[in-house]
């Protein structure tokens, strides 16, 4: 069972959720919307995921700082992610708004800065700063309470990586009591973690720092010209330089409730296309390793009024069968005499006659015309399909007209006119 936090009062814990990246490796997906409001899983938006982990671990008190392209990020919190001011919860996103000076945010240590009147006005103990566009689940009462217990002025979530991948990330050196000693940024030979020269320590970008060590470390950085201004190249390694307590929380250690062993320590940067058609995938599997179904943990985010997903027709001898096998269908679909195959489709899309959705994630609304087949497609929202089309069968013709991934993944952009 996990560990019950007993150290520390959630009423003196603030997050701070990093939400304004441009996500340009998703590109055209990025094209009019910030990387965390990229829907995922048929009715969710990246960042639900992150804001249930909090709000499942009684953690209600959060700011979400938003900054590319921010208004349907914005409007997606306001509308959605309402609790109780009586119980003095709140979900409010902060646009960047230039407080220090003529600049946007300079990095993820220069966007907390820049908001820092918040940590003075709300006046916590201690504050959660984690980035909004990955997908996990994590119990942060765990992490925070292994903060606590360590007497902690600043902790990081990591995750074990093959060493030989480990080049693609920032690498923490740790030494027996999981006091991190080093920060390695995307080297060719980082060092491995204590008992297992296979394995390293990546960083997942999520932290927990004393609010007074937070705040005297940010200032301290905002003088120096030079700096990038951020948590994982300057403000942490700063720290570790000076001797303070800086500790690693192994996220393999976390245990969701209700989640099952094989799921634990799942983590997904889905920030380039591939990345994010894969997980998206995982999720039609028999026994993906992202569950949506726990209900211990839900997967929170608004409410609509559309109706249950309808499939009509079984006209078998005329090829007219309106069927999904091995798929996520959200509620407003109506599969209407058209075939889909290990696809997931958003709120109120249409699949007409004949036709074969093939490999495909489907954003709210796409029609699917009459005999029109698609494969290894992700279609934005509001896009009609023509009938009798094929994308996904030439890539060198699809190429002409679309963005398509290196491993032949076509992105069809939102509002798209196709002929």
């Amino acid at each position: 069972m996990p560990h019950a936090p007993q150290n520390f009062d959630p009423a003196q814990v603030l997050v701070m959720v990093l939400a304004g990246g441009e996500g340009k490796r998703l590109y055209p997906l990025t094209l009019d919307r910030a990387k965390p409001a990229v829907p995922f899983g048929g009715r969710y938006r990246i960042i639900d995921m992150v804001l249930s982990n909090f709000v499942n671990s009684g953690l209600t008190r959060i700011k979400v700082l938003t900054q590319y392209k921010s208004a349907s990020l914005e409007e997606h919190i306001a509308r959605v992610w309402r609790l109780s001011p009586m119980l003095d919860q709140f979900i409010e996103a902060i646009p960047a708004q230039q407080r220090t000076g003529k600049s946007w945010f300079k990095g993820s240590a220069d966007a907390v800065f820049q908001c820092q009147h918040v940590i003075s006005d709300e006046q916590p103990e201690i504050v959660a700063i984690f980035g909004g566009d990955h997908i996990y689940k994590m119990d942060v009462r765990q992490m925070i309470d292994f903060h606590v217990r360590k007497d902690a002025e600043a902790t990081v979530a990591v995750i074990p990586v093959p060493k030989r991948e480990a080049s693609d990330f920032g690498i923490i050196e740790i030494d027996a009591e999981g006091r991190i000693i080093g920060f390695h940024e995307k080297v060719a030979d980082p060092p491995s973690m204590p008992g297992n020269p296979d394995m390293c320590l990546a960083s997942m970008g999520n932290y927990v720092f004393q609010a007074k060590t937070l705040s005297d470390a940010l200032e301290a950085d905002a003088k120096i010209e030079d700096s990038k201004h951020d948590f994982g190249h300057n403000i942490l390694p700063q720290l570790v330089r000076e001797g303070r307590g800086v500790f690693a929380y192994d996220f393999n250690t976390n245990m969701v409730p209700g989640e099952e062993a094989r799921g634990r320590g799942y983590w997904r940067d889905v920030g380039t296309i591939e990345a994010y058609f894969e997980a998206q995938m995982d999720l039609i599997m028999i026994h993906p390793l992202f569950n949506l179904y726990n209900q211990r943990w839900p997967l929170r985010t608004g409410i609509t009024h559309d109706p249950p997903a309808k499939f009509v027709f079984r006209e078998e001898a005329q090829a007219r069968v309106g069927i999904a096998t091995d798929s996520l269908v959200s509620h407003g679909c109506i599969i209407s005499g058209g075939r889909i195959h290990k696809s997931v489709l958003s709120v109120g899309c249409r699949i007409n006659s004949f036709s074969e959705v093939e490999d495909c994630v489907l954003f709210e609304r796409v029609k699917i015309g009459r005999h029109a087949k698609i494969r290894r497609c992700i279609v934005d929202k509001d896009v009609e399909i023509p009938s009798g089309a094929e994308i996904g069968y030439n890539l060198e013709a699809d190429r002409r007209r679309f963005f398509v991934s290196d491993n032949g993944i076509v992105v069809i952009p939102k509002r798209a006119k196709l002929d």
